[in-house]
């Protein structure tokens, strides 16, 4: 049921206007109703985009100009979760564990440790051999998470010899497996 029945339907009691289709206060009902009926889906709209919680196109491109940097995401999930976590940020998110559940609620899977040496991190990525994909991005968006007074060193994961005397390779392994020299490297 649209605007145009529901007006309808209030007035008809009345029993005063010819609400008849095709009658002059049956069509201005029908052009009232078709636009609230208009307005009423576009408000559904711009509820919907506003809240992060329901937002799905422009309301997430909205919330994301917010910051500096475009958080890394894949789906709509994700970036919702990414701008939640940086909307979270604030003057007591700075321990280790706020910093790292902001950089992975920003879709970054890595995590920061603190150094022995005072006022320095190491950032690994455990789930990643090698350097992750879209690391500038990524680089980035940890860069403006942790703190500017703390020195950063990324810190990524290759095959060890200790591991491939532990796994047991051999040359005729690598070689019966086609590896190249770099995917060797990200055997781990």
């Amino acid at each position: 049921m649209g605007y145009s029945d529901y007006l309808r339907n209030l007035l008809r009691p009345l029993g005063v206007y010819d609400l008849s289709d095709g009658s002059l206060s049956g069509s201005e009902l029908d052009a009232l109703g078709y636009g609230l009926d208009r307005l009423e889906g576009r408000m559904d709209y711009v509820e919907r985009e506003s809240a992060l919680a329901t937002a799905e196109g422009e309301g997430l491109d909205r919330w994301e100009t917010l910051f500096a940097r475009t958080p890394a995401h894949y789906s709509t999930a994700l970036r919702r979760a990414a701008i939640a976590a940086l909307l979270r940020i604030d003057e007591s998110c700075f321990t280790l564990s706020a910093i790292n559940d902001t950089i992975s609620g920003c879709g970054v899977k890595a995590l920061v440790q603190e150094k022995e040496a005072f006022g320095y991190v190491r950032v690994i990525f455990p789930e990643v051999a090698g350097i992750p994909e879209g690391f500038e991005q990524i680089r980035d968006i940890i860069l403006d998470i942790i703190p500017a007074h703390l020195d950063v060193e990324f810190y990524f994961r290759y095959l060890t010899w200790a591991e491939c005397e532990a796994f047991q390779y051999t040359w005729a392994i690598v070689h019966e497996r086609e590896y190249t020299w770099y995917g060797f490297e990200l055997a781990v």
